[in-house]
């Protein structure tokens, strides 16, 4: 492993995003401060995780396109910048956190909401600071261009 390859981590996204959704349904169970939603209201959660859905298939579908990894910090091959890498650098990122906003409203109470922005803090600082850093060292110049036209999250 050279300098610019940083270490693999102990847990990849999904797993993180399915650590997320336990945590908050406990969260929710055990510890529901206030019922903010009523039923048929929360059932409006649907909506986030569809579009989550619908995002993170057209986005997986950009990996396959271009012929490289969707695993993080492998060698990628292609720098994607379509479909909705047109949008944001981090549509599945987007994907996953939708999910969780989604779960959030189907629970309807307020103490698991907590962990949506921990999720993102966590992508952010773990994930995508280091994904940048070695998208930037293989595609150079290419990428910088790229991050001054399309923004990291929306």
């Amino acid at each position: 492993m050279d300098a610019q390859t940083p270490p693999s981590p102990r847990f990849y996204p999904p797993v993180l995003l399915l650590m997320a959704v336990v945590l908050m349904v406990v969260l929710h169970y055990v510890l529901p401060v206030a019922r903010w939603l009523a039923w048929p209201w929360r059932a409006l959660g649907a909506l986030p995780i569809a579009m989550a859905l619908l995002v993170g298939f057209w986005g997986a579908v950009q990996f396959r396109r271009h012929d490289t990894t969707i695993i993080p910090f492998e060698q990628s091959t292609a720098l994607i910048a379509e479909g909705p890498y047109r949008y944001s650098r981090n549509p599945l990122y987007i994907s996953m956190t939708l999910i969780l906003v989604g779960l959030w409203i189907l629970l309807g109470s307020l103490s698991p909401v907590v962990v949506v922005p921990l999720f993102v803090w966590w992508i952010s600082s773990r994930f995508i600071a280091n994904e940048e850093r070695h998208l930037e060292a293989q595609f150079g110049r290419t990428y910088l261009e790229y991050k001054t036209k399309v923004r990291r999250w929306l």
